[in-house]
């Protein structure tokens, strides 16, 4: 149990034991029980249920206060309850307990920051899904970052995630790429082709229609094309699938399902959708097209679902899809990641799902703003190498994997980022990647440098941290665990790349107050503190390492 859910459960406790005693006049629990204050001058944790319960029992906040004082059960784990105006309880940790905290963080290990609170509950993260037409780019990585993370920190939080791709492979678009990349295989074979208007023009298709003739030759050529278009458009999905999976692993994201539209029409599930959607009364005919009547769910306006010309709209697929989420495989809860653009389609979404009988709470859609690329003080809007977009490859080859995934979590999805390239290469304390990176491959070598003299701590006693800053540190690894927690709940994981900073600076903070290891070190004269110094290094390692996990970055030993 976390300390924060044990105080809860002591005031609780007390809450109910006064009102038990007759000390308190009956009334329900305010919720929030207790939280972690801004300023820590007062304590550890600090709880406003006074305040909140004082209207329901019609009492004074502070005489509700000292009543609780009196009865919250202290145990090892506290050293003091205080009650400050207007009605605040204050409660400080034992020092005894902290020290302890040490050999519990190194007896978890790699475990360490994990909870139980999602209990196994079946999560879906469905991030990227950008249309297989062409390399992702920059924009798209955002996405990535954020689905990456979020559905990691939902596993260390106990969650059964599915991370997934949604690879739109049916539409309109699909069929420009096709009949682009026929015509670019056409003209690397020498012959007179047009592009179709409003087709895939990229380098990038002049490159996959020569690669198609170096693996197949001319035997599109010889098809009718109708028969040659489809061919030769299946190999170019399959390329660009491959393309875009290769460029995704290169900043560390990998999926466990790509999931593809298609196959919404080619078993039942599309059908059943819609025929769902007809029997409960959202469905109806309209100049020929099917419309699926939103405003009775109180949307503004209602939405086609199957145009005049029998085609579906992408909405259509999208509420067949989100009925195999929910119904055919019985995710408890679905997290979709969209660009900002997508917002107008949200609420949408969230009717048709309630329409297919799903509480639509259970769906979450993230929208993800627009990223600048900087170089310095200049925006970079193109390719250097192709005079387009800027795709996902160019900038992890430029930055590395690290950079890219910190500084597109660095900030909440609804805030611009600006990526400055020159300062995510620096190698200096001003790149916060290298900050964090240098922090581990401190700590590292500390440790190290205890092997090399053959200083064996495992008997250090931890009772010999007593020192602020040693306490410090130890209290900022113990928030790692609640914040796992309160992140899968807020889907909020740009706050642990801040939490990692904090933990790096106490850590540093730390070691440039307390020596850990003398340059003149005596066993007899410093052992005892030495030996319970390196414990708490080597449990700092295991905090760091495990935040920069969460993140996907690597735990570097040496720099």
């Amino acid at each position: 149990m976390l300390i924060k859910e044990l105080l809860a459960q002591r005031l609780t406790t007390a809450f109910t034991t006064a009102q038990a005693q007759g000390l308190l006049p009956p009334g329900d629990l305010p919720e929030g029980v207790i939280e972690r204050p801004q300023d820590t001058k007062h304590g550890d944790f600090a709880s406003t249920l006074p305040m909140k319960a004082a209207k329901t029992l019609r009492s004074n906040p502070m005489k509700i206060a000292q009543t609780l004082q009196q009865l919250v059960e202290k145990g090892h784990e506290i050293q003091k309850v205080d009650v400050a105006p207007p009605g605040f309880i204050n409660i400080t940790l034992s020092t005894a307990w902290l020290q302890q905290q040490v050999e519990a963080v190194r007896h978890e290990g790699e475990r360490f920051g994990h909870v139980t609170s999602g209990a196994g509950h079946k999560v879906q993260v469905e991030f990227v899904s950008v249309n297989p037409t062409g390399p992702v780019h920059v924009g798209h990585a955002r996405g990535a970052v954020l689905g990456s993370t979020l559905a990691t920190v939902m596993q260390a939080a106990g969650y059964n995630v599915t991370r997934e791709y949604y690879v739109n492979d049916a539409g309109n678009q699909m069929e420009l790429f096709y009949r682009s990349l026929w015509a670019r295989y056409q003209q690397a074979l020498g012959k007179q082709a047009e592009i179709p208007e409003n087709g895939y023009r990229g380098q990038y298709m002049v490159e996959l229609g020569q690669r198609v003739v170096q693996e197949h030759g001319d035997r599109f050529l010889k098809m009718p094309e109708a028969k040659a278009i489809a061919a030769i458009g299946a190999v170019g999905l399959d390329h660009m699938i491959t393309a875009i999976k290769a460029d995704l692993e290169m900043i560390g994201v990998t999926f466990d399902n790509w999931f593809r539209e298609k196959s919404l029409f080619q078993d039942s599930t599309y059908a059943t959708a819609m025929k769902m959607l007809e029997e409960r009364g959202y469905v109806v005919r309209r100049d020929g097209a099917l419309w699926f009547e939103s405003t009775k769910l109180g949307e503004d306006k209602d939405n086609v679902l199957v145009r005049s010309n029998g085609l579906p709209t992408y909405f259509a697929s999208d509420a067949a899809y989100h009925y195999n989420k929910f119904m055919l495989r019985g995710y408890e809860r679905v997290i979709d990641i969209w660009g900002a653009d997508h917002a107008g389609h949200v609420s949408r979404l969230k009717a048709v799902v309630e329409a297919l009988g799903a509480d639509p709470s259970r769906l979450t859609v993230l929208l993800g703003q627009m990223v600048a690329l900087k170089r310095g003080g200049e925006v970079v809007r193109a390719s250097k190498r192709t005079g387009e977009i800027v795709t996902l490859r160019e900038l992890a080859e430029e930055v590395g994997k690290d950079a890219v995934r910190f500084f597109f979590l660095a900030r909440s999805p609804e805030a611009q980022i600006e990526f400055d390239l020159e300062l995510a290469k620096q190698q200096s304390q001003e790149n916060p990647v290298y900050y964090l990176q240098y922090a581990h491959a401190r700590i590292a070598g500390i440790l190290r440098h205890a092997e090399e003299r053959h200083i064996e701590y495992r008997d250090g006693d931890v009772a010999q941290l007593k020192v602020d800053e040693e306490l410090a540190l130890i209290r900022k690894l113990l928030e790692l665990p609640e914040l796992v927690e309160s992140i899968a709940k807020s889907l909020e994981p740009h706050r642990l790349p801040h939490y990692t900073m904090d933990l790096a600076a106490t850590f540093h903070r730390f070691y440039d107050t307390c020596q850990v290891i003398p340059k003149e070190y005596s066993p007899e004269h410093d052992g005892a503190l030495t030996k319970a110094r390196l414990k708490l290094v080597d449990a700092s390692r295991i905090g760091l390492a495990q935040c920069l996990t969460l993140m996907g970055m690597a735990a570097p030993e040496r720099m």
